[in-house]
C-alpha cells in the first residue's frame, strides 16, 4: 500500500493545518475516550518540522519512508515498521522524506481539525 484507505481520511478529522509541526502533511486525527489521540500522517514532501515538546507521552510508528527524529542533536533514523517512543517533556523536532506515512499516539490532546468543512 501506497497510502493510507479511505476510511481513515474523513474530511471530518483532518487535523488543523495551523496544528500541523512539518509543512507539506496531510493528517487525520481520531480521539479517545482518556483524552489521549491517534494521528495519520503522510508527508508529500521532503521536509523539517518545528522544535516542539509534549506534556504527554508520543508513541510514533513508521508505516512507509523514513522519519528521523532529532533530540538533543542525535539524529535517530526511524524507518518502515520501526517504532519510537518520545517521552514527555522532550523537546524533539524531525526530518522527514516525501512519502512517508506514520502514525502517531499521544497521551494527550495533540491536535485540533479543521473547522471550514
Amino acid at each position: 500500500m501506497d497510502a493510507f484507505p479511505e476510511f481513515m481520511k474523513n474530511p471530518a478529522n483532518r487535523i488543523a493545518r495551523s496544528n500541523q509541526a512539518t509543512p507539506g502533511v496531510e493528517g487525520y486525527v481520531f480521539d479517545g475516550a482518556d483524552q489521549s489521540q491517534m494521528a495519520f500522517w503522510t508527508c508529500t514532501q521532503t521536509a523539517t518540522s518545528a522544535e516542539h515538546v509534549h506534556e504527554f507521552d508520543e508513541y510514533m510508528l513508521v508505516v512507509q519512508g523514513c522519519y528521523t527524529l532529532l533530540i538533543a542533536e542525535k539524529r535517530i533514523p526511524i524507518k518502515a515498521g520501526e517504532e519510537f517512543l518520545i517521552p514527555r517533556g522532550v523537546r524533539h523536532r524531525g526530518e522527514v522524506v516525501a512519502g512517508t506515512r506514520t502514525v502517531h499516539v499521544f497521551g494527550g490532546h495533540r491536535a485540533d481539525r479543521e473547522r471550514n468543512l
